[in-house]
């Protein structure tokens, strides 16, 4: 890897542990709905945890995805559902779907920032890469805006350009094509990235489109270019071993 990359992280499963996130988002949805709407905390945390439970299931999320026209469409109809959902187990009226969005938008722009849950390392990796030079962007399935409140949370923010995500690129990261929007908008070769994953579907599309990759975690590539790491805080290691 005699050329310095340009490195795409992912979030969730790279940079942040998903099942912190898991633990830490229950409570934070009861501190912000139960003052507004009604309710205890408790039962807003539980009926967060029953609600997203559904939304995660496989299946389930693939026909959210299919369903939906276009990002924003997927987004409104998601919340509409979250607090929908929520709200019925809670046993407590909303307003209308217009304030219901907009509720649930400040409740993720309230909740996010109060979540950390950044895997060990990981941090002090993404600013050791910053300070080598290395240019960083984000691919993820999130949206820019969660990724601008987490990293902010994990003060690496500045580390980094474009948060790719769904939103920015009206594309899910549901197949190769999500890595060829990011290498257009970037005016890139695919060979000039460096796709750093926890999916190894999202490594083996990456890869199909030939960008080189890291898929980190205990799951196993399905190509042997592919390198394998635990932890994003061996990255700045291997790349130094790689140059």
């Amino acid at each position: 890897m005699t050329v310095q990359p340009i490195i795409l992280l992912d979030d969730g499963g790279v940079m942040n542990d998903n099942r912190l996130r898991r633990d830490q988002w229950p409570p934070l949805v009861g501190e912000f709905f139960a003052p507004r709407l009604g309710g205890t905390i408790e039962a807003w945390a539980e009926a967060n945890r029953t609600v997203v439970q559904h939304f995660m299931d496989l299946a389930s999320w693939l026909q959210r995805l299919e369903a939906a026209a276009d990002y924003t469409h997927f987004e409104q109809t998601y919340w509409l559902d979250w607090l929908q959902g929520m709200a019925q187990l809670v046993q407590v009226p909303l307003p209308s779907v217009q304030e219901c969005i907009q509720l649930a938008r400040e409740a993720e722009e309230y909740i996010i920032p109060h979540v950390h849950s950044a895997f060990p390392g990981v941090c002090e990796a993404i600013k050791q890469l910053h300070a080598e030079d290395y240019v960083l962007h984000t691919a993820s399935g999130e949206s820019s805006v969660h990724l601008t409140h987490y990293l902010g949370a994990m003060q690496v923010r500045h580390c980094f350009g474009q948060l790719y995500g769904p939103d920015l690129l009206n594309t899910f990261k549901t197949g190769p094509d999500y890595y060829a929007q990011i290498f257009a908008q970037l005016q890139i070769a695919p060979g000039d990235a460096l796709i750093v994953d926890d999916n190894p579907g999202a490594i083996s599309w990456a890869s199909s489109l030939g960008a080189r990759t890291v898929l980190v975690g205990a799951s196993k590539a399905t190509d042997n270019k592919t390198i394998q790491i635990n932890n994003l805080a061996e990255l700045p290691d291997l790349l130094q071993g790689l140059t």
